[in-house]
């Protein structure tokens, strides 16, 4: 059977179907809950959370379902050296910038304070917490932390965008490797090369790991329904993990005009930007990505950048101008049919079934 393959059985879930832990408030106990409870696997993404908020979190999740779940953090927080921003790189970001503020009639924002990470305090939460999956992106985790992880039964799984990143982080003893393919909505997870240049599509690059490493594989990017879950399968997966879809449910934490432009016409442009936070992701274009092409230096680092531009992105959604807000979103989101993630999941694990079974 399709479904029973290397991660069902290292995680003890029924489908072979992760929904993507989504970071900045979009992921929600509700949509982790419907998806383990159908027998995938939900995720929540916890990097912006404190560690408390984290505790908190994981105790509703608990509450809400017995069967595995995910919790996902970010290895890299910043981007800034020492997580400041220079003077000289805030005029210019104030100089491209500041007409989208006008537009709004909101003042500038001051230079960000200094980011201090938090990434050590919430792994120790996690280790604690001892999620039966934890998920990590932009880089790897150190030998020991790696051998607690084992002690403690939490199943590791790192993100790679290119076979570099997914061997390195076999080297450093992950049970399982998502292939991240530059399709997918959300940020590029690259952390051994410029996300620039590890802009892999998701089934070659799929292909690629799978011939190179010995642990299972997850698909990630561009796929939303049955027939992608097949063909990931088909060319080496051990599983797919679904973001833009599960994303677009009125379960997830995206805001109903997040959810409203997925399923909208718009969906169907997408771009690669680091005009909204200072890193590279998939988002539905807006005025300000186009604009700022060619333009990137004018752009803080992350996450300067996402402190800098959060007025704004307040003030487009209060004054309900959705084109000025930049909506992360994959290749995929065309696709889109479901609202629910239980009629979703039902969808996935149909369509699949209906694929293998032509096949016979």
């Amino acid at each position: 059977m399709w479904n029973d393959t290397k991660i069902t059985r290292l995680i003890g879930i029924d489908y072979p179907i992760l929904q993507g832990p989504f970071g900045g408030n979009l992921s929600s106990v509700e949509l982790v809950a419907a998806v383990s409870n159908m027998g995938g696997l939900g995720g929540y993404g916890a990097y912006t959370l404190s560690p408390d908020e984290i505790i908190g979190i994981d105790s509703k999740i608990k509450a809400a379902t017995g069967k595995p779940y995910n919790l996902n953090l970010w290895v890299s927080e910043t981007d800034a050296p020492g997580g400041l921003a220079t003077d000289e790189q805030y005029e210019r970001a104030k100089k491209a910038f500041s007409p989208y503020f006008e537009e709004l009639n909101i003042p500038f924002p001051e230079k960000p304070a200094p980011f201090k990470t938090r990434f050590e305090n919430q792994l120790a939460v996690v280790l604690d917490i001892r999620p039966k999956v934890f998920s990590f992106v932009f880089g790897t985790l150190p030998a020991d932390v790696m051998e607690e992880c084992k002690k403690r039964g939490i199943v590791t799984v790192g993100a790679a965008t290119t076979l570099d990143e997914a061997m390195a982080l076999e080297r450093s003893g992950v049970d399982a490797i998502i292939a991240s393919g530059f399709e997918a909505g959300g940020h590029r997870p690259s952390f051994m090369a410029s996300a620039e240049s590890s802009t892999t599509g998701t089934f070659v690059l799929l292909q690629l790991i799978s011939e190179k490493v010995k642990v299972p594989v997850i698909a990630a990017g561009g796929i939303a329904d049955g027939k992608g879950i097949a063909a990931a399968l088909t060319l080496g997966a051990d599983a797919a993990q679904i973001g833009t879809a599960f994303l677009a449910c009125n379960e997830s934490g995206a805001l109903p005009a997040h959810r409203e432009m997925l399923f909208s016409d718009k969906a169907k442009y997408t771009t690669l930007s680091r005009a909204y936070t200072g890193r590279l992701g998939r988002g539905i274009s807006t005025p300000i990505t186009k604009n700022l092409v060619g333009n990137e230096q004018s752009i803080l680092p992350f996450p300067l950048q996402t402190t800098l531009i959060s007025s704004l992105r307040k003030a487009a959604i209060e004054q309900q101008k959705s084109d000025m807000v930049f909506f992360w979103g994959g290749q995929i989101a065309p696709l889109l049919k479901h609202k629910k993630a239980s009629a979703l999941m039902r969808s996935l694990v149909e369509g699949t079934n209906a694929h293998f079974d032509a096949m016979r």
